[in-house]
């Protein structure tokens, strides 16, 4: 409702005065829907504004179009954005926590008290009122690390960890992935499994990523995850052999003189009982 320039009296007046004329001429109105509800609000709200008030003898209207509206100013090209502050120390593996997420920050500032201003959708990292960091807000558990914020020997070893390897076989194929998989989850430590997983990746080129996920098939189907299996699978041309499947083992019949496992575990407690 149009208040012109008012005092909070007054404009906490106005509220009654719209119970009064609004609401009260609605109570006994039953509505469907808001749009309908909004619809007859609107009549009377039009009506009270253009109503000459008794004292002034002008209506609300005209005295928002008199001393209001000349003083309006555009509103903000964008939309404000609320955000939050906290103050964080950098941790020794150079991220700070927010909100149960960690962001990576230059890893000089370790053990640095650092300034956090996070929205919606962006994190901003402050030190000594300059921002140091920048990233995309998110909510889930893993890591958010730019590379240049990370020391030259993690960035190295970053370049070559497990979960990129895997990542690159499973766009090959999934038999490509697994055995990756394997061969990195079969060692004590993963980079172990780095030089057979590079070997794999030269085969990829040298015969193709079609036949490579087919010899990755035969070698999973042959229990043999290593990369000396897929290089001889390829060097004899196997891959390009249909994968026979596993045979089925019949199950043991059921037959009134096949005793089972559950006649002879008696048969022994009924032994201790005599002993």
């Amino acid at each position: 409702m149009q208040t012109g320039a008012l005092t909070k009296a007054a404009v906490e007046n106005c509220v009654l005065i719209a119970q009064r004329w609004i609401l009260a001429r609605l109570r006994d109105q039953t509505f469907f829907e808001l749009g309908a509800l909004n619809a007859a609000v609107r009549v009377l709200l039009d009506e009270l504004n253009d109503r000459p008030m008794r004292k002034l003898g002008v209506s609300r209207r005209a005295l928002y179009e008199q001393l209001d509206r000349p003083a309006l100013r555009p509103l903000p090209a964008a939309r404000y954005v609320l955000a939050q502050w906290k103050q964080c120390r950098v941790n020794i593996d150079y991220h700070v926590a927010v909100e149960h997420h960690v962001y990576s920050v230059p890893y000089q500032l370790v053990r640095e008290q650092v300034e956090v201003r996070y929205t919606t959708n962006t994190v901003e990292i402050f030190h000594r009122d300059k921002r140091i960091a920048s990233h995309r807000r998110r909510y889930d558990r893993q890591p958010s690390t730019i590379a240049e914020h990370m020391p030259s020997a993690h960035r190295a070893h970053a370049e070559w960890s497990p979960s990129r390897l895997i990542g690159w076989a499973n766009k090959l194929g999934p038999a490509t992935g697994q055995l990756v998989t394997q061969i990195l989850q079969s060692r004590p430590h993963p980079e172990q499994g780095y030089r057979p997983c590079l070997g794999i990746m030269q085969l990829g080129r040298r015969h193709g990523n079609i036949r490579l996920e087919a010899a990755c098939a035969r070698a999973l189907a042959l229990g043999s995850c290593r990369y000396h299996t897929v290089r001889n699978i390829l060097g004899a041309g196997q891959d390009r052999l249909p994968l026979e499947p596993p045979a089925e083992t019949d199950p043991t019949p059921t037959h009134t003189n096949i005793r089972g496992a559950d006649y002879y575990a008696a048969a022994t407690t009924t032994e201790e009982d005599r002993c």
